[in-house]
């Protein structure tokens, strides 16, 4: 059985010949440059690069020699910078980044990132793994009128100003690896509609937009549900046809619940989604992924509903979001795509034979009858020893063995 196959065939919900896995099939299923570096080297790899393609989480590239020792079966179809340069991770150890991320090390330690008109457009705090974006374009908006007056903000959303391909060079090359390659493709739409509202108008403006601005809010989310639409009308035609899963991102879930109430999700967020979700349905011949973190238990119903087929990273130490719980209640309808192994106090915390143990049992719970792809709960954070990271692949494997 191909990795492509044995993907499909659980997305299927059916039983494969072994636990499928992802490692870096998207932004939120892969590992840190730190980690990463620290893994390649417990490996005794000194080959190859360590690629930061998400500059904001400080995620790499997966390398296929990393991607066969783990048993991974998909690869990450998202837009790439022509040029890399190198650059030096908080740890001291060496990457590459785009050559368009420009971050400027400040006299405590920081990091500041300007765009081309000069603008603070995101920080990395001292003694910080990440960056964080803290320029919001539509932030002083005070009208729906002066919204609708900012279309090309819209436009040009969600899709990285350091990257340079092309949505037909990005086809071009989704091509190539379902030619060439049995992995199942991931293609990266990475959009967002809720999360977008907050990175547009700022989080606590557009949370207060919510309540006190529903027009305006309105008008944000559903801009972006039509730029969407209008992006995903060329991305079907020129990726589609290569990749098995699309993915879209937007983070509804805290630790201890949703953002906003159920109901206010149903009016004021779940008729965009819809709207967005069922077009990408409509004109894809595959599977729509969502990453969604935290509490989310009270919505799954809901995108069910308007045609999410897999939910990730299914962070089941949040409230009402165990293993079990899930399992019964969503397991045949939909497809639980992580759920592996807690990387907020296992992974990083525990002995690798009690990250053994855990990753066992989880397997145990999401696996029977298909709908299960392996995963650690998002992104492999810089503080997890590589003991632990190989002790985690070793005990999927064990699951089949």
């Amino acid at each position: 059985m191909t990795s492509r196959q044995r993907i499909l065939k659980a997305l299927k919900h059916k039983e494969t010949d072994r636990i499928p896995v992802d490692l870096g099939a998207m932004d939120s299923t892969g590992i840190t440059a730190v980690a990463y570096n620290r893994l390649k080297k417990y490996l005794g790899i000194e080959s190859g690069r360590t690629r930061v393609f998400d500059a904001f989480q400080q995620v790499c590239v997966v390398e296929e020699s990393i991607l066969k020792i783990v048993n991974a079966d998909v690869l990450p179809v998202f837009p790439e910078p022509a040029r890399w340069k190198p650059a030096v991770l908080p740890d001291g150890s060496f990457c590459e980044i785009p050559e368009r991320w420009n971050p400027a090390r400040q006299a405590d330690g920081s990091e500041n990132v300007f765009d081309e008109e000069g603008r603070i457009i995101a920080k990395r705090p001292a003694n910080s793994w990440y960056f964080e974006p803290v320029f919001f374009p539509l932030a002083n908006a005070t009208t729906v009128k002066e919204i609708e007056s900012k279309k090309e903000i819209f436009e040009n959303f969600d899709w990285p100003f350091y990257v340079d391909e092309t949505i037909e060079q990005l086809g071009e090359r989704a091509k190539h690896l379902y030619q060439t390659t049995d992995y199942a493709l991931m293609g990266n739409f990475a959009v967002h509609i809720f999360a977008g509202g907050q990175l547009l108008r700022g989080f606590e403006r557009f949370m207060m937009d919510l309540i006190l601005e529903q027009k305006i809010a309105q008008c944000i989310v559903d801009n972006l549900a039509e730029t969407y639409i209008r992006r995903f009308e060329k991305y079907s035609r020129y990726v589609g046809p290569y990749v098995q899963i699309v993915n879209v991102n937007d983070d509804l879930g805290t630790q201890d619940g949703l953002q906003i109430s159920p109901e206010l999700y149903r009016k004021l967020v779940k008729p965009y989604h819809q709207k967005l979700f069922q077009y990408i349905k409509k004109n894809f011949d595959g599977y729509l992924f969502l990453h969604s973190d935290g509490s989310i238990y009270e919505i799954i119903p809901d995108l069910i509903e308007i045609g999410v087929d897999i939910i990730n990273p299914v962070q089941f130490t949040a409230k009402n979001m165990e293993l079990e719980k899930l399992k019964k209640a969503f397991g045949k309808d939909i497809t639980f795509w992580a759920g592996g192994c807690d990387t907020q106090n296992i992974l990083p915390y525990a002995s690798p034979s009690k990250v053994r143990e855990h990753v066992k049992r989880c397997v145990e719970t999401l696996a029977p009858e298909g709908g299960f792809v392996f995963c650690q709960v998002h992104n492999i954070q810089p503080d997890v020893p590589a003991q632990n990271i190989m002790a985690m692949y070793e005990a999927v494997r064990e699951c089949h063995s």
